[in-house]
């Protein structure tokens, strides 16, 4: 029998989401170094261990603009690991990585996104960063290539006992590409579905940044590399995210009210653009964020979990997640599902000044319950 998901049953769905990611009732946890336009936290995600320690990741990225290279700024200086107090609404740090502690067979000049990911089975743990790379374009693109840039990655390094264990000694490229259209692969985002293959999502862009889009490789159980399966996991739109369809998190729906019975299913967070560099509009007509390049919007996707990377789009035609301050910006959301039912979500969200602190909320599972009843 095909399975089919009821309108009534995405609109819970939205529901859900739109009340995990209020934009108005969520709190601050960790601001940026500093403040205004450029300076921002996140870009990755939460784990919870056994013992119910909550730990999220993600860089610190400082004013720089990457058409004039890094001589411009410092852009992502620092990839740091938090242990997260969910009753206080605080984080505190616990690890940190610079771009030369990162820096192994070619020196790194910036850092992006990135993901913490525990064993199947020990305590082992893996820390997945993207960085840009001091290399070269292949030859026949060099003249594309801007002063003090380099070309994007995607490394591994793990841990065989926690979080305290992660070594930089073992650094493993994951994700590159010497393509044209999709040379620059970035912002991982690792889960499994099924406890014998892990998933990676990435962002990738072509020479010439013109889109983001997003891809997949894949990794079996007993395997050491991931193998490339997609690089259009979710296809770009045609109005609010012509420009933009960056995945940043799956979410396993709980299993209560009617989605009980159904089978397995994910929500899927996902940062959209109209452009890539932020447009003039018409004074007399509709103003709205469009989003831009690092002032992405938010929007929304599910799929079943047999059919993954199967994915349905439920904001086509307007983004689902804006800051009500600043540029509108609401990207990198993240979110998990608690050992007490309750869930947990953050993301970037523009400030009135324009910087953009990494932000929480969390949906008690009586709140959880009620929405998907």
């Amino acid at each position: 029998m095909k399975k089919i998901l009821r309108p009534e049953s995405i609109d819970k769905l939205k529901n859900l989401s739109i009340r995990l990611l209020d934009q108005r009732e969520s709190t601050t946890l960790i601001m940026p170094k500093g403040e205004g336009e450029g300076f921002w936290f996140g870009g990755g995600n939460f784990i919870q261990q056994e013992d119910g320690t909550i730990l999220t990741c993600g860089r610190y990225r400082n004013h720089g603009d990457a058409r004039t290279g890094t001589g411009a700024g410092k852009r992502g200086l620092e990839f740091s690991i938090f242990e997260v107090n969910q009753e206080q609404e605080t984080a505190q740090k616990i690890h940190s990585f610079s771009k030369s502690d990162l820096s192994h067979n070619a020196k790194v000049v910036s850092i992006e996104g990135g993901s913490i990911l525990a064993a199947t089975e020990g305590k082992g743990i893996e820390m997945i960063v993207s960085t840009e790379k001091e290399i070269s374009y292949p030859k026949e693109l060099i003249h594309f290539q801007k002063p003090g840039t380099g070309v994007w990655s995607i490394d591994l390094f793990s841990g065989v006992d926690g979080i305290s264990s992660i070594s930089l000694d073992n650094q493993k490229v994951i994700a590159r590409s010497q393509e044209p259209n999709t040379l620059h692969v970035k912002d991982p985002v690792a889960f499994r579905i099924q406890p014998d293959r892990t998933e990676l999502l990435f962002c990738h862009h072509s020479f010439s940044w013109s889109s983001s889009n997003t891809g997949l490789s894949q990794r079996a159980k007993d395997e050491d590399d991931f193998v490339l399966k997609d690089y259009n996991v979710l296809p770009r739109g045609n109005s609010w995210d012509v420009a933009c369809a960056r995945v940043t998190e799956r979410l396993a729906v709980p299993k209560v009210g009617e989605f009980a019975d159904l089978p397995d299913l994910s929500l899927y967070f996902y940062d959209g653009a109209e452009c890539l560099r932020s447009l003039d509009e018409n004074k007399q007509a509709a103003n709205r964020p469009r989003g831009y390049s690092c002032e992405e919007l938010g929007g929304l996707a599910w799929g079943w979990d047999q059919e993954f990377p199967k994915l349905q789009k439920i904001s086509t035609h307007f983004p689902l997640f804006l800051s009500p301050h600043g540029t509108g910006c609401s990207r990198y959301a993240s979110a998990i599902n608690l050992q007490d039912g309750s869930i947990l979500a953050g993301w970037q969200q523009s400030q009135k000044d324009y910087s953009q602190p990494l932000v929480v909320n969390r949906l008690d599972s009586k709140a959880v319950g009620s929405i998907l009843a």
